[in-house]
């Protein structure tokens, strides 16, 4: 299970348990409230009391329901992301095939659209940092631009639409 996914459930056994321990405080001081009102019968004080019980009976089922909206849209959220990260995985990996980019070209080229920087890249592989520039060098060539910055732009400017141009608003 990934770190989101745990952490996304981590925080849904919380909520359930606020809920949980609300709804005991409610049932509680809602028992109280009755076992004063048949006691003494209802006046000021235990209106007020019964007001109360009913504000937090409210407030639990708010909290509730925006626990369980937040949940939904979390995990609403985790699956466009595995979506995404899956469509930008298969698109690299086309285009790198598109380019006959060697296996370790791919690897660094991989490590360079993740951000790594030159050292890094030759750290993480165990290569020489000369080797590590050659074999970006293959790889700007392959793939028609001069900089890691224009590599990284390159996958983006596939995957980030131009919002369309909506036109200019009438004058009256």
């Amino acid at each position: 299970m990934a770190t989101s996914e745990i952490r996304l459930e981590r925080k849904a056994a919380g909520f359930g348990a606020l809920a949980g321990l609300q709804a005991v405080a409610c049932t509680f001081f809602l028992a109280d409230v009755m076992a004063d009102v048949a006691v003494e019968g209802m006046n000021l004080h235990l209106a007020l009391e019964a007001a109360a019980v009913a504000v937090l009976i409210v407030a639990v089922v708010l909290v509730a329901r925006r626990a369980r909206e937040y949940l939904a849209a979390s995990r609403r959220e985790n699956a466009a992301v595995a979506a995404a990260r899956g469509a930008l995985s298969e698109l690299i990996r086309i285009q790198f095939n598109a380019w006959r980019l060697t296996p370790a070209e791919a690897d660094v080229a991989l490590f360079a659209l993740k951000g790594c920087e030159v050292n890094e890249i030759a750290r993480l592989r165990g290569s020489a940092e000369g080797t590590v520039r050659a074999q970006l060098a293959r790889v700007y060539a392959k793939a028609g631009v001069e900089s890691h910055s224009g590599l990284i732009a390159l996958f983006l400017e596939d995957l980030i639409a131009l919002p369309e141009r909506l036109p200019a608003p009438e004058q009256p």
